[in-house]
């Protein structure tokens, strides 16, 4: 298994962000929040350098939707989140990929979005995977990824799992 890394795009707060609201701010750097979803109250701690993007309701340095701690990264490009090490516990256990690809060189050239969308610019890659992966009947449990795992593998290409 490889570990997760975000790349700081900002895509997944943006898209599903919009169901964490604001229902009380503290002081200047905490703030009860609500996750929509399961209706969860939870205290967020803005960190650092980030409290000076607020009050909350400023858009300056944020997407124009999603997560209203989605800031625009201060050490370099891209975002990051405000209240990292207190998010919800969905944005904690959140991957936008589930599988990174490797060709024969070892060279990441493709990635499994969610539970069955191949990213790729490897057009052999593409072709294994709409001929011999996608007719994969059922969910995408353990025994699907090792069954995935074998057929990238009997291709000439190696899949790691993302803990």
């Amino acid at each position: 298994m490889v570990a997760f890394k975000c790349s700081g795009c900002g895509k997944c707060c943006t898209s599903f962000g919009d169901f964490i609201k604001i229902e009380r701010q503290i002081n200047h750097r905490d703030y009860y929040c609500r996750y929509g979803i399961k209706n969860e109250l939870f205290l967020a701690h803005v960190e650092g350098d980030y409290t000076i993007n607020y009050p909350a309701d400023s858009v300056e340095g944020k997407p124009a939707n999603g997560c209203p701690f989605l800031k625009k990264n201060l050490s370099g490009e891209g975002f990051a989140c405000a209240i990292y090490a207190t998010r919800p516990r969905v944005c904690k256990e959140f991957r936008c990929y589930r599988m990174l690809i490797y060709d024969r060189e070892g060279h990441e050239c493709g990635r499994l979005m969610g539970t069955h969308d191949l990213k790729t610019t490897d057009e052999t890659l593409q072709k294994i995977w709409k001929e011999a992966v996608s007719p994969i009947p059922g969910p995408r449990d353990s025994s699907q990824k090792k069954r995935i795992i074998d057929i990238l593998k009997a291709h000439g290409y190696r899949g790691e799992p993302v803990e």
